[in-house]
């Protein structure tokens, strides 16, 4: 029994104070057909609403069999709308994207009863109110009646002990306004029924009590029939919605308003982009802070360089480096290791390159110019695409000769030809790299080596200050030099007397014996060495080239090794020790300067991140929320069919995730094809080198608990107030 007291209800708007129902006393029964009629604006509607539970009241008290509701919670109401209470709206309130099935099929999921099991009832229903051939059509398509009669089936199938309706038979014509009104008639033999009217004629002959109302109050209330019958109303059995029917609705309201998932799905879209490119920004920073350290003997400091010696300080054999290759992660070896950390000029007229001379057989790639070189005196160029020679002079460069320089002393050693070109990954690449034949390399191991030794030469007794040269006019065992040195011999006897060189470096010691077979002067200078300049060489012992290549052509001690992966550089510097190797990263060599700003950086990367996310979350809420607006109307009514905050939130919340993840997937899809370069563009492959598995990992939790917020905010602003509250303002 249904039974209210004084009950009052008073709207507050703007500091304006109206009442929309006054001093209301009213008593319901079950198996009651209750007609409420009266102008507009009399309270009809309010009245409804109060005894539905879907707006609230301030004076007077509600008893639903016995029991006070003014006590109620929002929560309380709920549950109260749930078990006791079926609607029929005069606005319909139907899901205007769902269809006629999927409507009335959506208090079914909300009751908690399985999908298998509804069909039949839903099909006789939509048969009952006359729309099968409607069933699959959505409500947005159909005629004002129709929707009406799909409102008057999905209050019927709840199957509560009350049904209140508000204007149901507004939009119907005249016979199918009979219809339904037999419909609610019969429903009402074991049901409560409660409908506002205009048309007290259309209704009068089924109704067993007749209330009118004026200007919120009730100011007559005719039984026309007597029911005898007082029982308790019996609440209906409701059950908790079923995880799968959940995330069925999610789905659905995820892809059914494509106008709402293109726009959430750029939101998305755009948090992923933002997150991840800030994230990246911050570890390239902080790569480039680990690579500004600085090496006093290496100029190649890269984390995935490996210096290697033999532990027995000899030199490297063909079978040391084939056992080396052996080793799964190393991606390949420089053999004469200090090619890497000694650049050498190339000059032509007023053009220059400065870099690196390294062996062809370590080229990775394709040509971009030119073709591969043929002999020992031709190379390729690597270089970046915007280097000014290259952008603007290149037909200068390219097939043209240039002469190799010695680094110590700027003299001409060598001419070589560029005969190919190769770009580097960076355009702005002004570091160049020379890839030469083995021969010409070791053609510049005896210079590189020279230039990396101390020299000491012994002569009369003390150590003195001389270059050394090789020339082929000196027999072997013999230094030719100045003859102003023989001023410092009695009788001036330098002929025949001992000359000890020797070259060592941290690689090797060398020491070879030698007598003067000749001194030269101004006069016999070419006929002795073959060479012009006397000037030039005052200081310069002359010694045979077979000599000369004893202190400085040797073997390589030392040599270089690159990993493929430097994460795991650790286990192949073990495996390169097992098989009788010295290895030491060359990173451990680099002096690091930059801890601070390194600090700082991660600093400024956990604040900017947290800051990042906040504004995200803000900006997405604001632009979700404005999204969302527009589905007001399909939540608020879910939850007067019944929908808890704990429902509505896990529906929005699996709808969201589903538009996020896509959104997430579609990132990760593009990144793939800038990784595997289907898709070109610089600065992001630049970027995405930065991410790991664990920033990707991350990014998508954050988005997550994203979602989890955003479903959360909008679900509170759902109940913030009475159903009716909400429905007649924007959220």
């Amino acid at each position: 029994m249904l039974k209210l007291e004084s009950v009052s209800k008073i709207y507050y708007n703007k500091g304006m104070i109206a009442t929309g129902i006054t001093k209301v006393n009213l008593e319901l029964k079950l198996g009651e057909f209750v007609v409420i009629t009266g102008e507009s604006g009399s309270g009809k509607s309010t009245l409804l609403n109060v005894i539905s539970g879907i707006d609230s009241y301030e004076e007077g008290e509600m008893y639903v069999n016995g029991k006070e509701t003014s006590h109620y919670t929002e929560k309380d109401f709920e549950e109260y709308r749930r078990k006791y209470i079926a609607n029929i709206f005069q606005n319909f309130n139907l899901i205007n994207s769902y269809t006629v099935y999927q409507n009335i099929e959506l208090i079914l999921l909300l009751k908690g009863e399985k999908k298998s099991n509804i069909k039949k009832k839903i099909l006789d229903i939509i048969n009952k109110v006359g729309l099968t051939k409607f069933k699959n059509t959505k409500v947005s398509k159909l005629s004002g009646g129709q929707k009406q009669r799909v409102a008057i089936a999905r209050a019927i199938i709840k199957d509560t002990p009350i049904i209140v309706a508000d204007e149901p038979t507004g939009n119907l014509d005249t016979k199918s306004a009979e219809e339904i009104i037999e419909l609610l008639r019969k429903v009402a033999k074991d049901k409560l029924v409660v409908m506002v009217t205009h048309n007290i004629e259309q209704v009068e002959q089924y109704a067993t009590k007749i209330i009118k109302m004026h200007d919120g109050r009730i100011v007559s209330c005719n039984e026309i029939k007597k029911i005898k019958e007082n029982k308790d109303i019996m609440e209906c059995k409701y059950n908790e919605i079923t995880v799968f029917n959940k995330i069925r609705l999610g789905i659905r309201n995820t892809f059914n308003i494509f106008s709402k998932f293109t726009l959430l799905f750029i939101v998305f879209l755009f948090m992923s982009i933002a997150f991840l490119t800030e994230y990246a920004s911050f570890q390239l920073a902080e790569n480039e802070a680990d690579e500004s350290g600085y090496s006093i003997g290496f100029r190649d400091i890269s984390d995935n360089r490996i210096l290697i010696k033999k532990q027995n300080q000899s030199a490297f054999t063909n079978e040391d480096y084939a056992r080396i290759k052996g080793i799964s992660n190393i991606d390949y070896i420089v053999e004469d290791d200090l090619f890497i950390d000694c650049s050498f000029s190339l000059n032509r007229d007023d053009m220059s390159f400065y870099g690196n001379i390294l062996d062809i057989k370590n080229f990775r790639g394709n040509i971009d110019l030119g073709r591969k070189p043929n002999n020992d005196n031709e190379i390729i160029l690597r270089i970046g695409r915007k280097h000014f020679y290259i952008t603007n002079r290149i037909d200068e460069v390219l097939g043209k000769t240039f002469s190799i320089m010695n680094p110590s002393d700027n003299e001409q050693i060598k001419d070589l030809t560029i005969v190919g070109i190769q770009y580097s990954k960076d355009d702005n690449d002004y570091n160049p790299k020379f890839y030469s034949q083995s021969e010409t390399l070791r053609e510049l191991r005896s210079l590189v080596n020279k230039n990396y030794s101390d020299l000491k030469i012994l002569f009369n007794n003390k150590y003195v200050q001389y270059n050394i040269e090789p020339n082929d006019n000196v027999s072997k065992g013999c230094v030719i030099l100045d003859d102003d040195l023989k001023y410092q011999f009695k009788n001036y006897k330098i002929i025949n007397q001992p000359v000890d060189i020797s070259a060592s470096n941290i690689y090797y010691e060398e020491k070879i014996s030698l007598k003067v077979s000749n001194t030269f002067t101004k006069s016999n200078f070419k006929r002795l060495t073959g060479l012009t300049k006397y000037e030039n060489y005052r200081n310069t012992l002359f010694i045979n080239k077979e000599d000369y290549n004893s202190l400085f052509n040797k073997s390589s001690y030392q040599s270089s090794v690159y990993v493929k992966n430097s994460e795991i550089i650790e286990e192949t510097m073990l495996e390169l020790n097992n098989i009788g190797l010295k290895a030491k990263k060359v990173t451990d060599y680099k002096v690091d300067d930059s801890a601070t700003y390194k600090q700082i950086i991660k600093i400024i990367k956990v604040v900017v991140t947290i800051v990042v996310i906040v504004v995200l979350f803000f900006i997405s809420y604001l632009i979700v929320r404005i999204i969302l607006k527009s589905r007001n109307v399909y939540f608020t009514t879910l939850r007067m069919l019944g929908a808890s905050f704990k429902n509505i939130k896990r529906i929005l919340d699996i709808e969201l995730f589903i538009n996020s993840s896509l959104s997430y997937i579609s990132v990760l899809l593009f990144i793939h094809l800038v990784k595997t370069n289907i898709v070109n563009v610089d600065f992001i492959e630049q970027l995405v080198n930065y991410l790991s598995l664990r920033e990707y990992i991350i990014m998508y939790i954050i988005l997550f608990f994203t979602v989890k917020l955003l479903s959360r905010k909008f679900a509170k602003k759902i109940f913030k107030s009475t159903a009716m509250n909400i429905y007649n303002e924007e959220v």
